[in-house]
């Protein structure tokens, strides 16, 4: 059997698996919680914490299941800035705090087009160059000790070999920094004066570098161990399907984002305003992409204690979840027959998505300017998904019809879901 243990950051959760390569199944698995710490400069990845969790889980799972190499997954919208010492100048950003907001008039005229990038301009800290741009004007004395930039995969690869990288898939990921029709950096990167900090730029089948030494002792891991350059989350799932099927298919990536990635797409009418987008895979080339914060509204929807997801197949498989959120006064998304069987039917009542996606403003008091904007953004958006989603509903069965719409130009392709 040939095993290799993987590490898996998403935004919500981390974990670390031993999968089988003969299979191609996770056979262990140790998880926990992705926490944001809300102390220093502004809310950061507790990226201290996640480092000894994996470093206990990769031990315990080498145990059991002996490590042929190394790989790693992670969410993307995240940098990392290093000194020359190859220590934090800055702490990790969570992507969702507002404070890039602040700088948006400014950024948006130094920005790229989206005729250039394929990226959306978005909220927040969401487009990576907004981050680097908002961290660089706010605490310059910081940014000025910045010696390389990394994508998120790769700064634990960092952490791992000791090497210096980045990655297409995270850098192509509606970044702002990448041409994804060039297969180069952005005019954004050279006008801001950021090329030199960047380090290489490998495939994620590309090896980083061998598991260091001081860490092969304190994990147990043999020594040479080979660890991977690192891949962002969705292509991750999209890459199986990429190396095995034959264009055109689309792949729906679910998580704390459902990310909708269609092979072999034609990008003729992507609107940038509806969180269309062009991804860039673990092969290099651009694909047509859609998103919405799908994993996160089932999260609100359903609240604390959500049942589990059922493993049966076919008919009825949803039913523990459609109950929780009926119980709540929740309509179905579509306008057939409701789960529950019931009788009730019809798309859902106008702003019931986005009322428990986003509080009310009534509290907003206490916010600051930015974060206001963020929340009302957040709220538009939650309606937008509302509305589009309960279109697609009516117009298809299953995700293949995300591709029927405009924006895919016509495109009917197969679909597989990747979670």
């Amino acid at each position: 059997m040939r095993v290799v243990g993987v590490i898996d950051i998403g935004k919500t959760n981390a974990k670390v698996a031993a999968v089988d390569l003969d299979r191609f199944e996770e056979i262990a698995v140790r998880k926990t919680a992705n926490a944001v710490l809300t102390d220093g400069p502004y809310p950061h990845f507790d990226v201290e914490r996640l480092w000894a969790f994996l470093l206990e889980s990769l031990a315990s799972l080498h145990a059991e299941h002996a490590f042929e190499a190394i790989s790693i997954t992670t969410h993307g919208a995240t940098a990392v800035v290093l000194d020359a010492s190859g220590n934090l100048a800055l702490p990790v950003l969570d992507y969702e705090h507002a404070g890039p907001d602040s700088l948006a008039a400014e950024y948006d005229n130094v920005r790229p087009p989206f005729s250039e990038t394929g990226s959306a301009r978005l909220p927040m800290g969401l487009n990576v160059g907004a981050q680097l741009y908002w961290q660089q004007k706010t605490f310059p004395d910081d940014f000025a000790r910045v010696a390389s930039v990394l994508t998120y995969a790769q700064y634990w690869t960092y952490r791992l070999t000791g090497t210096l990288c980045n990655e297409l898939t995270s850098l192509g990921c509606h970044t702002d920094l990448w041409n994804p029709r060039a297969g180069t950096f952005s005019s954004l990167v050279e006008s801001q004066g950021w090329t030199p900090l960047f380090a290489p730029v490998l495939k994620a089948s590309d090896v980083a570098g061998a598991l260091l030494p001081e860490l092969c002792s304190a994990t147990g891991i043999a020594s040479g161990t080979p660890v991977y350059c690192g891949i962002h989350d969705s292509n991750a799932s999209l890459l199986p399907h990429l190396l095995t099927r034959t264009s055109p298919f689309s792949v729906v990536s679910t998580g704390t984002w459902v990310v909708m990635l269609a092979v072999g797409a034609e990008a003729k009418m992507l609107d940038e305003h509806r969180d269309t987008l062009i991804n860039v895979n673990a092969l290099g080339d651009p694909v047509p992409s859609a998103r919405f914060m799908g994993g996160r509204a089932f999260q609100l929807l359903l609240g604390e204690g959500a049942p589990p997801v059922s493993n049966g197949r076919g008919r009825g498989r949803g039913r523990p979840h459609a109950a929780a959120v009926h119980s709540r006064g929740i309509r179905s998304l579509s306008g057939r027959k409701s789960d529950l069987d019931d009788g009730r039917t019809g798309a859902w009542p106008r702003r019931t998505l986005y009322r428990r996606l986003v509080p009310s403003g009534a509290d907003d008091s206490h916010l600051s300017r930015p974060d206001r904007r963020a929340r009302r953004y957040r709220r538009r958006r939650a309606l937008c998904f509302q509305q589009d989603l309960s279109a697609h509903a009516r117009r298809s069965d299953g995700p293949a019809g995300l591709c029927r719409s405009p924006q895919y130009h016509g495109y009917e392709p197969r679909c597989c879901v990747s979670g």
